[in-house]
C-alpha cells in the first residue's frame, strides 16, 4: 500500500483527501505551518486511522528545503497548499503571488531531492485556464487552454495570476527534474465543512448567504463538489494513464444564478442582493471535464447537491 504526502492539510481539497486517503489504508503524512496548534489541526488526529497512520509534519511553503522530511520516503506527494486571496489584502505580492509560486517551486524541488517519490500531483484551479479576451470566441475551454496572465494583471485577479505562473513554472521544473507531474484543475470547490472553521471560498459561500459581505461578486464560475475533486486527485494519483492537466468542473454558473437556485432552496436567509463590480471576471464559458471522465472519473455532483451539502454543513455546525 504507497503512503502518501499531502501538503497543507488544514486545507478544505487537502483535509478531504488525508480522509480518503486513510479510509482506504494508506499511510499519510501531511504538512502544517504549526503542528502544535490544536485548535487548527486537531481534527486531523480524530479521523478515522489517523492514530495508527497520519504523521502531522511542520513544513513551509515560504521556506526552501522545508518539505525534504515529509517527502522523503513516500511514493507520491499532492501538493494541494496554496494561500487563497483574503479579501481587501493589501500585499498581494507578500501573502498570496510569493507563496504561491515558490511554494510550489519548493515542493517540487523537494521530491526531486527524494528518489522514493513517483508520482506528483499538483492543485491548480481552472483560473489557469479561464481568463482571457477571447474566452467567449471558444466553444468549450479544455486543457490546451492557458489564462493570460496580463489579462489578469489588468483586471487584478491575482489568485488567477499566481496560480497561472505557478503552475506553468511546475512543468517547467518537472522536466528539468524529470518529475511525473500530473495537474488537476478544479473549479470552484464546495461541499460540507470538515475543518473547524469555514476556510477560503465556505466563508465566502457563508457570507453570501449571511448577507455580510455587502455584494456578491460578478463573477461567471464553474463549480464542483469536493467529493469529485477527492475522487479526481486519487485517480491522478493512481491511475497510470493520468497525464498533462485535468480539469475537474461540473456546471458553471453567474453567482447571480447560485443565489436565485438558494433563494428558493433556503428562503428563511437574507443573501446578497447587490452585484459587485469587478470587471473581467464574468465572461460565459464552458469547461470541458472529458478528460478525466474518460480516465474513470464517475458521474459529477450537481450544483443542488454540492450547496445542499454545504448549507447543510453550516446549519449542523451553527454558522446559520
Amino acid at each position: 500500500m504507497p503512503e502518501y504526502c499531502v501538503t497543507g492539510g488544514t486545507g478544505f481539497i487537502a483535509a478531504y483527501l488525508v480522509k480518503s486517503l486513510l479510509e482506504n489504508g494508506h499511510t499519510v503524512r501531511t504538512t502544517v505551518r504549526d503542528p502544535g496548534d490544536d485548535g487548527k489541526v486537531g481534527f486531523l488526529k480524530e479521523l478515522k486511522g489517523a492514530k495508527e497512520r497520519l504523521r502531522i509534519m511542520k513544513a513551509d511553503l515560504t521556506v526552501e528545503g522545508s518539505f525534504d522530511a515529509a517527502v522523503h520516503g513516500v511514493d507520491g506527494v499532492f501538493h494541494t497548499a496554496s494561500p487563497v486571496l483574503v479579501p481587501y489584502d493589501d500585499n498581494v505580492r507578500a501573502n498570496l503571488i510569493d507563496p504561491c509560486i515558490n511554494g510550489t517551486l519548493n515542493v517540487l524541488k523537494s521530491c526531486s531531492r527524494a528518489s522514493s517519490v513517483k508520482r506528483v500531483v499538483l492543485t491548480s484551479s481552472c483560473s489557469t485556464i479561464r481568463y482571457h479576451d477571447d474566452v467567449q470566441q471558444v466553444s468549450s475551454l479544455n486543457e490546451s487552454h492557458w489564462s493570460d496572465t496580463e489579462y489578469c494583471k489588468r483586471h487584478n485577479l491575482w489568485y488567477a495570476y499566481a496560480k497561472t505562473i505557478a503552475e506553468k513554472e511546475a512543468w517547467k521544473l518537472a522536466e528539468q527534474y524529470g518529475i511525473d507531474l500530473v495537474v488537476v484543475n478544479p473549479s470552484v470547490v464546495v461541499g460540507p465543512l470538515l475543518t473547524p472553521q469555514p476556510t477560503s471560498t465556505l466563508l465566502w459561500i457563508l457570507a453570501i448567504v449571511k448577507g455580510s459581505r455587502g455584494e456578491y461578486p460578478d463573477m461567471t464560475v464553474g463549480f464542483v463538489h469536493i467529493d469529485d475533486v477527492v475522487a479526481a486527485h486519487s485517480l491522478a494519483m493512481e491511475e497510470k494513464r493520468a497525464s498533462g492537466r485535468l480539469i475537474c468542473s461540473s456546471s458553471v454558473a453567474h453567482w447571480s444564478q447560485i443565489i436565485e437556485m438558494l433563494r428558493a432552496r433556503y428562503p428563511q436567509y437574507p443573501f446578497e442582493n447587490k452585484c459587485g463590480s469587478q470587471s473581467g471576471n464574468n465572461n460565459p464559458h464552458i469547461m470541458d471535464s472529458g478528460k478525466i471522465m474518460e480516465l474513470g472519473l464517475p458521474p459529477l455532483k450537481s450544483l443542488e447537491q454540492m450547496f445542499d451539502d454545504c448549507i447543510k454543513s453550516f446549519q449542523d455546525r451553527g454558522y446559520l
